[in-house]
């Protein structure tokens, strides 16, 4: 890979010469030159420089993300043509959507650091749009989210597992008749736009014709879970997300007739061409479901 390329992204990452340098085994000088060396291959200043900060400008946030999308095609093209003599190993980068990341990913990672110890995962968690934009740019190997997911020209996605959604409120949330108005009545506390949960909360919304009067919105299922378990008001989660809290007391699954709204697990891959280390990976996910 193109040092002046690495070097560059070091120091939008690091956004300092001398950190970058360091990270880099490299002298600050020798960091500056190649800095002024790649803005003058491309023809134009990417870096604001001051005494206090360096950080991207407009140009350079162009090449930032562009140069992510390069190394990370570098990385598996790599990968592939060590995979035709050697074993499955080296760099696996996963990224998963809050449900299945926090919930089903992590005993699965340690089965496949048992079975493959030189495969060395990358685990990037984050709502279902941010992971397969990264996926799309090449920055992870493979996506596993969660609803709908449009698949576009650079886009293969497999439904694997099929995930069930519920109301979910406090153990000694009080009782009610769960029809649309009482429903529409309480506060939700829901995830942000973006993410599979709240697209998924749209679609039930949309069929008990629910617009809620009151909503509340957290980045995070943990988060919801105990704002819930409060008592702030009622949630739409996976049951997978809530199994020790139902299981433990502190949360419980409000029956509605139509529930639980069924939705799919799915990956989400750029490429045809996949390294050992993924293969393997994606033999365990799928036997698993």
């Amino acid at each position: 890979m193109d040092q002046q390329l690495k070097v560059f992204i070091a120091v939008a990452e690091c956004q300092s010469f001398s950190q970058a340098a360091a990270q880099l085994h490299m002298t600050q000088s020798a960091v500056s030159q190649h800095i002024k060396s790649f803005e003058k291959q491309i023809g134009a200043t990417l870096l604001e420089r001051t005494n206090k900060y360096v950080r991207l400008n407009q140009a350079g946030e162009v090449v930032y993300q562009h140069a992510l999308e390069i190394t990370g095609l570098y990385g598996r093209m790599q990968r592939l043509v060590d995979d035709l003599t050697n074993h499955a190993a080296g760099p696996l980068k996963i990224g998963a959507s809050y449900t299945f990341g926090e919930y089903a990913l992590p005993p699965l990672i340690a089965r496949l650091h048992r079975l493959y110890p030189d495969i060395e995962p990358d685990v990037t968690i984050g709502n279902t749009a941010h992971i397969v934009e990264l996926v799309k740019n090449n920055q992870l190997d493979i996506g596993i989210v969660e609803g709908q997911v449009k698949a576009g020209r650079t886009l293969t996605i497999e439904e694997f597992a099929e995930d069930e959604m519920v109301i979910v409120g406090a153990h000694d949330h009080e009782g009610m008749t769960p029809d649309s108005d009482t429903l529409a009545r309480q506060l939700w506390v829901c995830r942000e736009p973006g993410s599979g949960t709240r697209e998924a909360a749209k679609v039930i919304f949309n069929q008990f014709g629910i617009t809620p009067a009151r909503m509340m919105t957290f980045s995070s299922t943990q988060a919801i879970k105990q704002a819930v378990e409060s008592g702030l008001g009622l949630t739409l989660l996976s049951k997978l997300a809530i199994q020790k809290e139902v299981e433990s007391g502190t949360l419980k699954v409000i029956q509605v007739d139509g529930l639980p709204y069924k939705r799919a697990f799915s990956t989400v891959i750029t490429s045809s061409f996949q390294t050992k280390a993924l293969q393997e990976f994606l033999k365990l996910l799928y036997a698993k479901n």
